[in-house]
């Protein structure tokens, strides 16, 4: 039987201009002024959604980023207004930078598997030589992606957004420093919770000039942890680290033949892995906040999600 799951929504709100289906997320534009942004329990991996949906994922995402943004407001101000709904935050509709800021204080996931295949800079970051997978950098890195609408996103460098006047120097130095102070705060966070935040990616807009950090932030999405209590130990042994992320889902799916490239068939997912992913989810939602998932029920949930919207938004 399948499980249930949030796959996709199709409202029509009142001033609603536009609808936008990203990889997980289905985005309305109120107005011009207004976001309602819905996350979906799509999952996808090697910029690919996967065919099955895992349920609460898209809860825990939305409220992991919402207990992120709320925490890190002071550093820089950001897109969120009102969480409506276990799946829903509404905010401010910003003029998007074409650029994710990937912060990495961890030689794991694409920046190992450069450095294992020979690479020694990544977007510009001289790496030393000697490491191993999962060591920790001398210092964390910024590797900038341009930020492509379908397909993959593309390594990109400091010098090169210099060059191509995707952004100015006092822009990009500003959000620079920004992306610093708030992966700083994230691993503050996660230490207190024995999480290491290993990596994870920024993104920010722009509204009326100012920077606003953007889209999620610190979800088993975006980001990776690892356990602090047995980081050394297993580093010490060279074994696998014990891991909050989505990086078992592309373990497992290279390990059924699947990296994204072409030709390639994304292998079926039963209902005991989906069951697992779902308790990966809610295992770091725990280890975050310190309270059990509250599972919503599934039951009219796209009634119930559009009446909790539109409740909202008669109020904004």
């Amino acid at each position: 039987m399948a499980l249930n799951a949030l796959t996709s929504t199709n409202y029509n709100f009142k001033n609603q201009t536009q609808f936008y289906r990203g990889k997980v997320r289905d985005v309305y534009t109120i107005g011009s002024d207004l976001l309602v942004i819905v996350a979906c329990d799509r999952i996808s991996a090697f910029d690919h959604v996967l065919p099955r949906s895992i349920p609460h994922k898209g809860q825990v995402l939305n409220a992991i980023a919402g207990f992120f943004l709320d925490r890190t407001a002071d550093i820089v101000q950001n897109w969120k207004i009102s969480t409506p709904d276990p799946h829903v935050t509404i905010g401010h509709r910003c003029e998007a930078l074409p650029i994710e800021f990937v912060v990495r204080n961890y030689l794991t996931g694409h920046a190992w598997r450069v450095y294992n295949a020979g690479g020694r800079v990544l977007c510009g970051n001289e790496l030393p030589d000697g490491l191993k997978e999962n060591d920790r950098l001398p210092k964390p890195i910024i590797t900038p992606a341009t930020k492509a609408m379908s397909g993959h996103d593309e390594d990109t460098s400091y010098n090169e957004i210099l060059e191509k006047g995707i952004l100015t120097k006092e822009r990009l130095d500003e959000l620079c420093e920004i992306t610093f102070k708030l992966f700083e705060r994230g691993t503050e966070i996660a230490a207190e919770k024995g999480l290491i935040l290993v990596d994870t990616k920024y993104e920010f807009g722009i509204k009326d000039d100012k920077v606003m950090l953007i889209d999620e932030i610190h979800t088993p999405d975006s980001s990776r942890f690892f356990y602090a209590d047995t980081y050394s130990e297993l580093q010490s042994k060279g074994q696998p680290q014990r891991q909050l992320s989505k990086e078992f889902v592309r373990e497992w799916l290279m390990a059924n033949g699947f990296q994204g490239l072409d030709g390639q068939v994304i292998p079926t997912m039963d209902d005991a892995f989906v069951n697992s992913i779902t308790e990966r989810y809610e295992e770091l939602y725990k280890a975050m906040t310190g309270n059990a998932l509250q599972r919503r029920s599934y039951d009219n949930v796209i009634e119930e999600i559009e009446n909790n919207i539109n409740q909202t938004l008669e109020k904004l």
